[in-house]
């Protein structure tokens, strides 16, 4: 569980500002500062998505640096804040969506780019759709007592400190954004730094032996948020497909050819460790959505249950802290919503292909509009749980999506085979699972986020129908914002081993790990070639990992089969910072607990450390994330990653040495601060 989680705090069943009185919530200023942070945010999350497939909650910087602003003016109130954040949080979670599952058009050569007015039209019409499932489920989900919200109560409880001119820790966030900032340019921009470096050996028995090792500060941040709990994950998944899966893979099927042992490592990273992360994802998405059903189906019971109360009593709901957007104007919008998605689909998203008649092309494209709408509300309602289960930082996006990609192009592979086979129809199959897959992320990312502001609007006593408009301008303007974004990425790093131009760096290309895995599995389901004997190994670990986990339970302590699956299928200098940054956790909030005894009565003096550290790594993460976009700006302007490299050639080896001693260096500085004493 995320360190977050310790952030809790028992929330009154009364609001901060009650249903009777009415403040100024949508206005002017608020609209303006929404704007500008939902574009910063997006912009440093898009960088962090498409680099390592994991981005984080910007709910938390947008309500610190909302509450900072808003100050100066003289008559602002906490609503306006909670409106602020709820807003600007959309752009992250619209970039992650997108992130998610976009990139594998570039993989697969089906866009060249990121197509604008395609990508504002797939971003927008997912985004407006997850924001539109998450209505009729918001009673019910934030009614259940056992979902705790992690995040949003802890968004609260910062909004709520401002409100009563309690003392805020903006200066960490402002320290961690300026140390993150600068780390990155040196490692990226410069190169005086590096984020990471391999070192494999072969051995006398044809055998490689080695380790990754990352130094990114923006993951070594994201790993102190998850926590220790997602970093033993990723421990297991390292050693599990790293540490025992490369030696004894090369000791079967031989040692790649390869001009040294490092890239040896990668080749057989791509040819069957990444496949055996594969089987460990689907399973655990499966066993997510089986654990998830029955608690999903309760909820909306229960929603739907209220509402038909209401009717039959002739009532209205008349408490302003319950007034939703009405629910026919959402049932008809939804239903609506399916005209342009399928014209996307049909028109510009899949390829013409003279081989499929206009008649089954017009039905397997209206098909894949139903089954964003019906899909939709299902694996929407699934990331809404989780955003109140373990918040929405820790929530499997990726892996919901990569169970709606998989039962889709199924879907479509039995639809081909009733006009005689898949055969040279590949292409336009996978692109129209991909295509239409890519909107139900960005509805599926949009709700997850949703239901965490809502808990935060029912805590500080907002209007819902007021957030749930500020969520859909927060959409609109983010889905204006990513093609650009995105497109500066591309050209400046290159995505997922597609480079938009010759001579550019591997070592610094964006990885795209939950769009390739999506472009792996779609094109896999049609080509039939899928390597199965690692995904079968693969789900075994899974199956293994599930026991474990149910087990752990008991304990209150997890071991996601989620996390372990990924990190299996990431390079392990994507997942080592991760696990530094989750282990300092641990380190310090243990440090934490033998400090401050009793715990009981010491408990708020702790919740102020933790919070700082919060506030600290939410800085480092935001701070390198947005410098990765500032630098790309040189980058594709130039059109080569060494635009603004410093370190000679001749010197390169010290990159290393200094950024183990600079890693250190930044662990140390964060537990002191942290730690420090008021």
């Amino acid at each position: 569980m995320a360190n977050n989680n310790n952030l809790n705090h028992q929330v009154a069943d009364s609001p901060l500002i009650p249903a009777s009185q009415n403040l100024p919530e949508i206005t002017f200023r608020v609209i303006v500062l929404g704007v500008i942070l939902t574009i910063v945010l997006a912009a440093a999350n898009a960088y962090l998505g498409l680099k390592v497939g994991q981005t984080i909650s910007a709910s938390i910087p947008a309500a610190i640096i909302s509450m900072s602003i808003l100050r100066f003016f003289r008559n602002s109130n906490i609503l306006e804040n909670t409106m602020v954040q709820t807003m600007a949080s959309v752009g992250e979670s619209l970039i992650a969506g997108v992130a998610y599952i976009l990139p594998a058009l570039i993989i697969l050569h089906a866009w060249t780019a990121f197509y604008y007015w395609q990508t504002v039209i797939i971003a927008l019409l997912g985004g407006i759709l997850g924001v539109l499932v998450t209505i009729p489920l918001r009673r019910a989900l934030l009614l259940d007592r056992t979902l705790r919200y992690p995040e949003g109560v802890a968004i609260s409880n910062v909004l709520r400190a401002s409100a009563n001119n309690e003392k805020t820790d903006m200066k960490s966030l402002t320290l961690g954004g300026l140390v993150g900032a600068v780390i990155s340019l040196f490692q990226t921009g410069f190169q005086i730094l590096t984020d990471s470096f391999d070192y494999w050996v072969k051995s006398s028995g044809n055998t490689l032996y080695g380790f990754g090792l990352g130094l990114s500060p923006a993951l070594i941040a994201a790993g102190y948020i998850v926590g220790v709990n997602v970093a033993i994950s990723f421990m297991v998944g390292i050693g599990i497909g790293w540490l025992a899966g490369v030696p004894i893979l090369t000791s079967i099927f031989g040692v790649p050819g390869a001009d040294n042992a490092n890239e040896a490592a990668m080749a057989i990273y791509r040819s069957h460790i990444r496949f055996i992360g594969v089987g460990t994802m689907l399973v655990g998405s499966l066993w997510t959505l089986i654990t998830l059903l029955k608690p999903i189906l309760q909820s909306i019971s229960a929603s739907f249950a209220t509402l038909k109360k209401a009717k039959l009593n002739g009532s209205t709901i008349t408490l302003r802290t319950e007034r939703d957007i009405p629910i026919n104007y959402v049932f008809w919008t939804a239903i609506l919503l399916l005209v342009p998605i399928f014209i996307l689909i049909a028109s510009f998203i899949v390829p013409a292909d003279e081989a499929i008649s206009r008649a089954f092309r017009t039905v397997v494209c209206g098909f894949s509009a139903i089954y964003v709408l019906v899909g939709g509300f299902i694996f929407c309602s699934i990331s809404a749980y989780f955003a109140g289960l373990i918040g929405s930082s820790n929530t499997p996006v990726s892996g919901i999506l990569v169970s709606a990609v998989l039962i889709l192009c199924l879907l479509i592979l039995a639809a081909f085979s009733i006009i005689g086979g898949v055969e040279g129809k590949e292409l336009f199959a996978v692109i129209l699972g991909i295509g239409t897959c890519v909107i139900l992320g960005s509805a599926v990312s949009i709700a997850n986020d949703t239901m965490q502001d809502l808990k935060v609007g029912q805590v500080v006593g907002a209007t819902p129908w007021k957030q749930q408009f500020m969520l859909v301008v927060g959409v609109l303007v983010s889905a204006f914002v990513i093609p650009p974004i995105f497109d500066l990425l591309y050209n400046a790093y290159g995505i997922g081993g597609v480079f938009p131009h010759e001579g550019m760096s591997k070592s610094q290309m964006l990885s795209a790990p939950q769009a390739a895995l999506m472009a792996t599995v779609a094109q896999g389901v049609y080509a039939h070639n899928l390597a199965w004997s690692m995904i079968i190994t693969g789900a075994i670990i899974a199956v293994f990992c599930i026991v474990i986990d149910e087990i752990l339970k008991r304990h209150n302590t997890r071991l996601p089969v989620l996390a372990v699956g990924l990190a299996i299928y990431l390079p392990m200098s994507t997942t080592i910072p991760v696990v530094i940054g989750g282990l300092l956790s641990y380190i310090i909030n243990t440090r934490l607990n033998k400090i401050y005894q009793p715990r009981v009565k010491n408990e708020s003096k702790i919740a102020v450390h933790r919070h700082r550290g919060l506030l600290l790594a939410c800085g480092i993460v935001a701070g390198a994330s947005i410098m990765g976009v500032v630098i790309a700006i040189p980058f594709a302007l130039k059109q080569s990653s060494d635009a603004l490299k410093l370190m000679p050639d001749e010197f390169a080896f010290l990159a290393g040495i200094l950024s183990i001693v600079v890693t250190g260096i930044l662990c140390l500085w964060i537990y002191r601060v942290v730690m420090r004493r008021d």
